[in-house]
C-alpha cells in the first residue's frame, strides 16, 4: 500500500493541494482519493470479516470431517453445538470491540 501524503484541502470547492517540489513539467491529472479514516475503517472491517470467515470455515470443517463413534452421535452434536456457540460469542465481542474503537 502507497505512503499517505499530507495535503492542504479547500473547504468550500474540495480542492486538494500538497507541496511538492516542482521540476517544470507539472501537469494535472484526475486522481481518486479517499479520506484515510474511511480506509482505516474499510481495513478495519476486512479484517474483521476475514477472521469471521476463518472461525466459521474451521466450525464447518470440523463439522463436515468429523465422524462420532457408534452411539456417540448426540454427544459429538453437543460438543459442535457449545463450540458454535464459542464462536458466535467470540464473534460478537469482536464485533462489540471493533464498534468501540470506531466510535467517535
Amino acid at each position: 500500500m502507497g505512503e499517505r501524503m499530507q495535503a492542504w484541502q479547500c473547504i468550500g470547492c474540495g480542492r486538494l493541494e500538497a507541496p511538492q517540489n516542482c521540476i517544470g513539467i507539472c501537469q494535472d491529472r484526475r486522481v481518486e482519493l479517499v479520506y484515510a479514516a474511511e480506509l482505516d475503517a474499510a481495513e478495519a472491517e476486512l479484517a474483521k470479516t476475514a477472521r469471521e470467515r476463518d472461525a466459521l470455515s474451521t466450525l464447518v470443517r470440523r463439522l463436515a470431517f468429523s465422524r462420532p463413534r457408534e452411539g456417540e452421535w448426540e454427544r459429538s452434536y453437543r460438543a459442535l453445538q457449545t463450540q458454535a456457540r464459542d464462536v458466535l460469542s467470540a464473534l460478537t465481542a469482536d464485533t462489540v470491540t471493533v464498534a468501540q474503537h470506531a466510535a467517535p
